[in-house]
This record gives C-alpha cells, structure tokens and sequence, in this order.
C-alpha cells in the first residue's frame, strides 16, 4: 500500500481487514496528490467520480486537475438526504451503464456521508461488485462513515435500512478541505469525534475536553490528532467486528434515540445527522443514568462538554420529543434490533459503552415520555 509519512500534520491509519485491507490518509493538501495516491489501487485508468453540486462548486476543479492523468466521468447530484434513496441510487447506477463503465473501473465518493453512503452501496451493486474510493469532505464523513465499509440507502421505515458492508479501497481525508464548511457543518462532525471517547477512551474524551475548541477551529496539529485517534478506534472496532454482530454496534452509542429524532423531523436540514447524534448521546447517558447503569457526575461532564463545544443537546431538539409514541414507533425499526426487542448502546461511565441486546421497551417508553412531560412543564 501506498505510506504517507506520519507527521503532525499528515497521518496514515490501516483498516487491518487481512486481503482487504486499507489505509486512511489523513492531512491537509492532500487533495492535490490524490490522482499519485489512488495510483496504485487502480485496475484500470478510467474513473467515475461522484458528488454533489456543493462539493463540486468548492473543490471539483482541484480534484479534476489531479485525476487528469485518468479518464474520468463526473455524476453531479443535487445535494441533500434525498439522494440516499431508491431514485438517487437509481440516478447513480443508470449513469455508470450509460458511460459504459465495466467491473475493472474505480468509483470515487466525493462528498459527505451522503454521497459515501450512496456511492459505495452503487459500488457494491454495479455489475455485482467494482471497486470504489472515498474521499470524504466533511469532518462527520472524515472520521466515521467514509471507515469501515457500511454503505447504505434509507427508506420510509428508517435510515440506512437498505445496505451493504462493502469496503473502499482506500480513503483520503484531507483537512483542508473542511475550511469550506460552515459551524454548524463542523460541530455535527464533531460530535461523531466525541463518541469515539464516549465509548471506550477517556483520555480521549479528556483530551477533547481540553483540545475540542482548537478542533472545532481546525487548527492543524489538533484536527489532524483528532480524526487519527477517531479513525484508529474505529479501525480497530471494524477489524475485530466487520459485519456488526458485536463490538461494532458500540459505534452506534446515540444513534438509535438519534436516528428516531431524524425520522421525526423527516430527514429535514432542519437536523443534521450529527446534531442527531449530539442528542441522542446525551439520551443514551440521561438514559442510562435513569437506569443506574452509569453516575450523574458522567451525565453531568457530558452536558458540561456539551456546553463547552456548543454542540446540539437535548434542550435545542425539544420539538421532536413532544410525541413519545412516535419515537418508540421509530426505534422499533432501528436494524439493531433482534427478535422484535430492542438493542441500545449504553454506557457504564465516560468511555465504557456497552451493547444491551433486550433493553426494556417499557422503560424506553417511560424515559421518553418523561422527556416530553418536563417538556410541558418547561422543566427540559
């Protein structure tokens, strides 16, 4: 495999997966180099690259420059959530069959999780299999959903319903593209930055808690230390667990209370996926702590960092708890589940998360509902 020296600004991870292993590079300018890097992990010089209109505003001209030693076809999609569904992945496949792309051609995911997620599902469906690249432009897609292989569209039942584990060949995470995006872009990436020291590295957590400013802000030593860490964990995770059929649920800790929030808004821009998860984490510890599984003090810390980073809690997604039948409805899909019973990630303290097969759905019920009865009472 292709090495990029370790630095403090440049980084590489490996996804240990025995033949199918890969490596993360992460640093900033690496944009620029990705047509030398990708080099080796091409059948043949044909390329479709796929993006968005945003994506390819801010950053497609620099791509195309470095990939113009390949032939390489653009598929341009209109930005949103919206993509990751039947018609978008329809769009996607209709357009590699009418370029005449065959199995040996690479596809590249430019773009956020979206684009990632719809991307590598076509990938892994195109002719039964053709290999694929990311190259992730968000901080969210930078240190989770570009690692690890879970591609996946969404449906009127839930979110990411409809998938496939499928891994890139290799991923590019260049930092200095995430200059281009807005605040609120940033702390939904960061929140997913969070849960890798929410379950299972306080230091990490610590580190965040006195470093997660100077990540927020990009500077260069932090974000880079940042997205290393978060990718190293969940290389770790994805190595032991590929097919998620026990530690890697820990990475969904938040997820499934944040996946219900999601469907409740309707997969709106009104809430991002991390802003999502920013609450459901908190819903998780809140939820935990209510079960006495974990100390008010960790609650409190969490809040405390919350706080601290400006991230989305609990208290700015009131409008999605007032129905706590509908959200139980919502978690009732979430594709965790076995057996008709629900599966929850929680946690025993800051770094220790953990996977409860057969959570109690009546308690569930009741914390959600007590949610939305301090609601009425403006006690939230």
């Amino acid at each position: 495999m292709t090495k990029a020296p370790n630095t403090s600004h440049h980084k590489t991870v490996t996804v240990d997966l025995a033949d199918r292993s890969y490596d993360i590079f992460i640093g900033d300018g690496l944009l620029q180099k990705a047509g030398e890097i990708i080099k080796p992990h091409l059948k043949a010089p044909r390329i479709a690259v796929v993006t968005d209109d945003n994506v390819y505003r801010l950053h497609g001209k620099t791509l195309e420059r470095a990939l113009s030693i390949y032939e390489t076809h653009l598929i341009v999609l209109p930005p949103g959530e919206s993509q990751k569904s039947f018609e978008g992945l329809q769009s996607v496949l209709d357009k590699l069959f009418e370029a005449g792309f065959d199995r040996n051609d690479t596809i590249i995911a430019f773009g956020g999780g979206v684009i990632g997620d719809l991307t590598g599902f076509a990938a892994s469906l195109y002719k039964r299999g053709c290999q694929f690249i990311q190259i992730p432009t968000t901080l969210l897609s930078q240190v989770d959903s570009s690692v690890g292989g879970k591609t996946a569209i969404n449906n009127r039942f839930g979110k990411n319903l409809i998938g496939a584990f499928y891994q890139p060949q290799c991923v590019i995470a260049d930092t200095s593209v995430l200059k281009s995006l807005a605040e609120r872009e940033l702390k939904a990436g960061y929140a997913e930055v969070l849960k890798y020291g929410l379950l299972g590295d306080r230091d990490f957590f610590d580190w965040l808690d006195e470093n997660g400013v100077d990540v927020l802000t990009l500077q260069p030593d932090a974000i880079a230390q940042a997205i290393a860490v978060s990718c190293q964990t969940k290389a770790r995770i994805v190595a032991a667990d590929e097919r998620e059929r026990g530690e890697r649920a820990l990475l969904n800790l938040g997820h499934t209370f944040a996946h219900a929030l999601e469907l409740e808004a309707g997969y709106s821009g009104n809430l991002l996926h991390g802003e999502a998860v920013s609450a459901g984490m908190e819903m998780a510890f809140e939820f935990s702590a209510a079960q006495n599984l974990c100390s008010v003090d960790d609650v409190t810390a969490l809040k405390a960092h919350l706080h601290k980073t400006n991230l989305v809690s609990i208290s700015d997604v009131t409008h999605l708890l007032k129905n706590p039948d509908a959200l139980i409805n919502h978690m009732n899909q979430d594709k965790k589940n076995e057996g008709g019973m629900l599966t929850l990630i929680l946690a025993k303290r800051i770094g220790q998360a953990f996977v409860q097969k057969n959570a109690s759905r009546e308690n569930t019920y009741n914390y959600l509902k007590t949610l939305s009865e301090k609601l009425d009472s403006n006690n939230l």
